[in-house]
Order: structure tokens, then sequence, then C-alpha cells
């Protein structure tokens, strides 16, 4: 017999007798087990015509009798070519059990896959061949604002014209027989993304096209937020780095005293703006290690460099070409490749002026400028360069008597004194002497590579002494211990002979601060004769002593200032206070 145009082709796999009508029991298909059996068979009649004693058995059952044999029609609903069919299935006892296992696992999959497409966050439908919507979910009336069943029934082109859609992309798959993604704004206005994918049958056409629609909208925030909470968790991460760092302390900066750590919790505070921080104080005290933690502790530290310059150091002619460089040929002797300055170094850094009560008036205008403008010329130069440079400076100078007195700019100064902080002299601040003494005692120890240790009276030396050249005195001093003493323990004994008039003194008066004593020794108790002199005045006549013997020695204050250990400015207001005089 002739097979019948378009039959699905599941009537042939199915091993079963299989007959399909419409909803009034005319015959469409059927297969050719149900040939076999019947013999005669012809689509457009009922097909009760080839069945005795129809009996309804129940929901999807009905008893039937073909000549002397008894069969059970199981009859299922389907929608093929946009028609409600129903098919049914002859089968005798043997085969009635094993059937309705059958129907039953299919049954329970076609609920889970219904239940799978229903739950899918992302929108799902599915068209046929001709682009009409067969099926869809509940996340497309989230996405679009429009009900789930609007969409059934409707062909993707009617979609279009009514503006539902801009773009179809089952067509595009129909065209190209392959996956195919767009993105869209849609009738609701959210941003999707479309994925539409091919099914086909076993004759490589396309019977179905399968379109998932995600809101990108939801994505694109989400992905806003997750952003966000990246940035903040980075700056959480910096502030602990912070907070671990303070918790830990640098090594190179040893605070105790209440007035130095509000110093340097203040610093931490300041540390990620850049407006500019003048450091007053007198010398020793620590102003470029203020400087270099406020640099250590801001996010420049991550894109630039620490630059220093001193500017009392260096002659004033020289000055204005460390700063701000010179271009090829500027002066004789200038390097023919020219040179950058220190702005230029510093670039996305921060360039600490050491001794800026030193800058010539000159400079001091060339520097207000850059301040205010954010560009340096070269010497030489006919172009301006942009720089990004946090300044720090500093200066144990009366910068508002300078002003007064017409040595310093008025303009520049309110420019620098944006954040003044003031660092209190080692004398007024005793708490961080004694943990600077064994700071600075383990540093030479393992800088030489030998093992010295202080007594209790020498560590009470330190903490009385009041340390006119702070900080920097009292490490130069421990220094000069180490290396210049034999024996493991360093006593009060062995100190130079311009701090001997302190020891001398009577450390059993009743009137005195006693030191703090963290380590103890079993040194014997010494009785010594009270000085004669003050403290002060055995100091400045040791002093004196120490630069007669230094400036016949050396002659120049700069190679004083080197010997010592102090700045070239210091040693010329020192030379000025005793009457004496150098070479230079």
């Amino acid at each position: 017999m002739e097979m019948i145009k378009n039959k699905p082709k599941w009537l042939e796999i199915m091993p079963f007798p299989i007959v399909v009508t419409d909803r009034n029991h005319i015959i469409e298909y059927y297969n050719s087990y149900f040939v076999n059996l019947i013999h005669s068979v012809t689509e457009g009649v009922r097909i009760q015509k080839f069945f005795q004693d129809w009996e309804v058995k129940g929901k999807n059952l009905v008893s039937v009798k073909f000549k002397e044999d008894q069969y059970i029609l199981i009859d299922n609903r389907i929608v093929y070519e946009n028609q409600e069919l129903t098919f049914f299935i002859l089968a005798d006892g043997s085969h009635i059990k094993l059937l309705q296992e059958k129907i039953h696992e299919l049954d329970t999959l076609n609920k889970e896959f219904d239940a799978i497409i229903e739950n899918s966050y992302d929108a799902i439908y599915i068209t046929d061949r001709e682009g009409t919507t067969i099926r869809t979910n509940s996340a497309i009336e989230r996405i679009t604002g429009i009900p789930k069943h609007y969409y059934i029934g409707k062909n993707s082109k009617d979609l279009i014209k009514r503006g539902i859609l801009k773009e179809s992309v089952t067509f595009k798959v129909l065209e190209q027989k392959k996956p195919v993604s767009q993105i869209q704004t849609n009738f609701a206005g959210k941003e999707t993304l479309m994925t539409g994918t091919p099914i086909f049958n076993e004759d490589g056409e396309i019977e179905r096209v399968i379109t998932n629609i995600r809101d990108l909208s939801e994505l694109n925030e989400l992905h806003h937020e997750l952003k966000k909470v990246l940035e903040l968790n980075d700056q959480y991460r910096k502030e602990l780095e912070k907070l671990k760092t303070k918790t830990r302390q640098d090594p190179d900066v040893i605070v105790e005293s209440t007035r130095m750590l509000d110093i340097y919790d203040m610093a931490d505070r300041i540390a990620d703006f850049d407006a500019t921080v003048l450091i007053l104080g007198e010398t020793g005290v620590g102003k470029d290690v203020l400087a270099r933690h406020i640099y250590c502790s801001s996010q420049r530290h991550e894109k630039g460099e620490f630059v220093k310059i001193n500017c009392g150091a260096i002659p004033h002619d020289l000055l204005e070409s460390e700063l701000f460089g010179y271009e090829a040929g500027a002066f004789t002797g200038a390097n023919r490749a020219g040179k950058p300055g220190m702005f230029e170094l510093a670039d996305k850094g921060v360039l600490f002026l050491d001794e800026i009560g030193e800058l010539p008036l000159l400079l001091q205008v060339k520097l207000l400028r850059v301040l205010q403008e954010k560009q340096i010329q070269r010497i030489g130069g006919t172009k301006p360069k942009n720089v990004d440079v946090r300044l720090v400076a500093a200066t144990n100078r009366d910068l508002k008597e300078m002003v007064r007195k017409g040595e310093f700019r008025e303009d520049l100064f309110y420019r620098l004194n944006v954040i003044p902080i003031s660092i209190p002299a080692l004398r007024e601040r005793k708490e961080d002497i004694l943990p600077l003494v064994q700071y600075f005692l383990n540093i030479f120890n393992r800088k030489y590579g030998i093992s010295r240790e202080f007594d209790r009276r020498l560590k009470d030396f330190f903490y009385h002494f009041d340390w006119p050249g702070n900080v920097r005195e009292l490490s130069n001093l421990i220094e000069r211990l180490v290396l210049t003493v034999p024996s493991k323990v360093v006593t009060v004994h062995d100190l130079p002979f311009e701090y001997n008039s302190f020891h001398e003194e009577d450390p059993t008066n009743n009137d005195r601060e006693e030191a703090p004593e963290n380590i103890q020794d079993d040194e014997e108790e010494m009785t010594t004769p009270v000085s004669i002199t003050t403290l002060k005045e055995a100091i400045e006549t040791a002093e004196r002593e120490l630069l007669v013997a230094a400036v016949e020695q050396y002659g120049s204050t700069y190679k004083i200032a080197e010997k010592l250990g102090t700045s070239q400015p210091t040693i010329v207001r020192k030379l000025k206070k005793y009457n004496l005089t150098t070479l230079d």
C-alpha cells in the first residue's frame, strides 16, 4: 500500500499498530503494523469502522474487538502540523501493562521537561519551521511585560509588525541553519541577549527553533554592583594594610610618646590627600622620617618615587638646575642630553624639600609657580612640562619671622602651610628616648657585626640628657660608643668628654626623675662628686671646643657638617653663636 505523505517519522519506530485520527476519530495516519493487522485501510474514514464492540473502559482506554481477537486501544492527544490529533495504540492483554508503564514514564519525563522550561530564569520560546510560536514560559512575561499566552500561535513576523520584536532570531536560524545570537532592546526597553538554536529531523530539516532570552539589564546592574563591591573591597584591603602597618609599626618609625603617636596618626589620615605638608621642628627631630612615612602610607607609593633634596646643602647657583633640570646645551658643561630635575623624577610621587627656609627668593618665585600651575620648565627649555607631584617641605627656621623680615615670600609660605606639622624636640618626648636607644643599638650591632650592651647608668644618662641635636645626635653618639668602646658593656664612663659634666652629677638626687628601666643589670651603685657648673654651660663649653678644633682641621662649613653628622646651616649658626669663622 502507498505510504501517506508527511506521515510522522515516529509512527514507524513504534513496535505496535498505531493509527492517528482527528478529534472526530477520522483516520489521518497509520503505520505498517496497523496495515498488517487490518490489511485494508483507508484514511478519511472513522476508526470505529474497523472494530466491533467499541467500549470506553476508562480515561484513555477503549476496549474493541477485531475479528475474534480482543484489543485495547490506548489513546493520547498530540499536536502535529498545527493540528490536534489523537493516536491509538492497539495492544492485547500481554502488552497492556508494558504500554501503561511506558506511557507513565513518558508522562513523567514530559512533566519534568515542562518544569524545567517553566522554571528557567531565562525566557524560552519554541517555534515551528514556519516561525509560529508553539510554546513559551512565564519568564517571558517578566522580561517583556507581555503575558506568555499572547505569544502562542503567533508568528514571529506578526510580533515584529506589532513592535514587540525588532528582529527575529528565529528567521535568522531558519536561514543560516545554525545557532544565532544577537543583542537587542525589547518592547519593555530592556537590553536582552537572544540565542536561537535549530532542532533538526532525520532528513536534516529544521523541525523546531528554540530561542533563549536573557535579560542583560539585570546582568549589567549586577556587574556594576560587583564592580563597586570589588572597588570597595580593594579600598578596605588597602586600609587594612595601613592598619596592619600601623599595628606592627614601620621599623624605621620609633614612637611611644602621645604627641608623636598623634602626629603619625594624623599623617596616616592625610596621606592620600595631595595637599602640601609643611613639617616644622629643630634639626635632627626626624622630619625626613615623617615625610617618608607620609609617602609610604599613600597611594603614590605605588605610582612614583620619593625624591629628597636639601635646599641648604646645594649651592644656590646649582639649586635651580637640580630642581627643574636643564635642556641640552643650556650652559657650559651641561650634559649633552640634558637632565631631568627633581620635580620630573618625583612625577606621580612625592618631592621632599628639606631646609626650605634656605631657598633663595628667586627660586621661591619659580616654586610658587609650579605649585599654582602644576608645570615646570627646564633651564634652556621653551615648553613647560606637566608634573603630578605632591610637595612635602620641612624647615627648622621660623618662616613667619622670615616673612616679616622679607626673607621668605608670604604667598609661598601660605602655599606651603596648608597642613603644618610641628615635631617636638626629643627632650619634650622622653618616652621615645629609650626605645630609640635600643633601636639604634640593634641597628649598629647588626651593621658592624659586634655585640654591645648599655648599662643602667648609661641609659639613665640617655633619658635625662637634653639632646640639643635631637634624634640625629642620639644616633651619632650611640654609633660612636658602639665602635669606640672595646668592652661588651658600655658604661656612663665611656661617654666622650663633651658629655662628662652630666654623668658627674649626683644620680641619687631625690628631685630628679628616674628613667624607666626595662633591663636589669648587676652593676653596683657608684657615687660621684657634684659638678661645679651647670649642664648648659658644660655643653656649650664642650660644643665650642669641638667647633674650634673642627675649624682648625677642616676650615669649611660643608666639611665640618659632614664630619659632625649635621647640616651646613646648623654649623653656620653655631659658628656665629661662638664668634668663630671659616675660610668659606
